[in-house]
């Protein structure tokens, strides 16, 4: 009974991860479609029906290109910073909060912390190891914005939490509650530090193209810049799953959760072709005059009414 277990344990991981890199690579088509419809063109359009093999057609292209490394790079790290970051997107999709046949952890956020903590060595590693001054640059403006923005984002997951009274992310699925109702300003604040964690418009300043010549990745091309691509997009598909299992109900066995979740994802790309890109200064300044004190009194005020309905 054992081993039949741990075989639908792997095989659930193995499909997720399969389920997850097939929504990137047509979440990667939404993008390309929606920004083609704002900028007032089709977008890809000749690669099988409407372009939906145009995805499948740029794996091919990308994983098939020659692989080189600078002349000056280091070589381990240069190739390990990519692997890490996929690694490290995917592993992050153990705490789904599946009934059966899957990891249910009952201190899943404190997991899901490491996880994020973690990501900003990819980036780090990413441009340290190219040894260009453009990368590195880039790696550090992205390092910073990383690290500043988590600390509110995890400071309004914390708040989240002790609503719910437990850091097990199945207890959203037995609340099932809309939180967003009084906690509009959090939810606010926890979907702009979701758009700076992916690096995404308007704070993408690890990929600024027009000054930073793609950021800490711009040594990287063919398999490994695939790699990358995937991993961040996979972080955009979790961070919009978060965002509906925190505050829009978290019955995550009903269709309409994904319809959700859809839609946040959607939201990202709108956001994209909208938004221009903020100056760096003002984003340091959001992230710490800004998010910082309006999670912290949230979370104060949210312990204090636990403690005092405790009692």
């Amino acid at each position: 009974m054992f081993f039949f277990d741990f075989f639908l344990f792997i095989l659930n991981f193995f499909l997720i991860i399969l389920t997850v890199l097939l929504s990137v690579a047509f979440l990667t088509l939404l993008e390309r479609k929606v920004l083609g419809y704002i900028q007032f063109r089709s977008g890809p359009n000749s690669v099988g029906i409407l372009g939906v093999l145009q995805p499948f057609g740029d794996a091919i292209k990308l994983f098939t290109k020659e692989q080189f490394s600078p002349y000056f790079s280091n070589y381990i790290y240069y190739n390990f910073s990519p692997v890490f970051s996929l690694f490290l997107a995917l592993f992050v999709w153990l705490i789904f909060p599946y009934i059966t046949f899957f990891c249910s952890f009952s201190l899943g956020f404190m997991f899901l912390l490491c996880l994020l903590g973690l990501g900003v060595y990819g980036l780090m590693i990413a441009g340290w190891s190219s040894n260009s001054n453009y990368s590195l640059l880039g790696a550090l403006r992205s390092v910073a914005q990383t690290i500043s923005y988590e600390v509110s984002l995890s400071l309004i997951m914390l708040s989240v939490f002790i609503l719910i009274g437990c850091y097990d992310f199945n207890f959203f699925y037995y609340y099932n509650f809309y939180f967003v109702l009084f906690c509009f300003p959090l939810f606010l604040c926890f979907y702009c530090s979701c758009l700076a964690e992916t690096n995404r418009t308007p704070f993408d300043f690890a990929e600024g193209e027009s000054e930073l010549v793609s950021g800490f990745n711009v040594e990287y091309g063919g398999s490994l810049f695939a790699l990358i691509f995937l991993a961040e997009y996979s972080m955009i598909i979790f961070m919009s799953f978060l965002i509906v299992l925190f505050f829009w109900g978290g019955d995550f066995n009903s269709l309409l959760f994904f319809f959700k979740l859809l839609f946040f994802s959607f939201s990202f790309l709108w956001v994209r072709g909208t938004l221009p890109r903020f100056r760096y200064d003002k984003l340091m300044y959001l992230a710490w005059k800004g998010f910082l004190p309006v999670s912290l009194n949230y979370l104060l005020f949210f312990f204090g009414a636990s403690v005092f309905f405790i009692f």
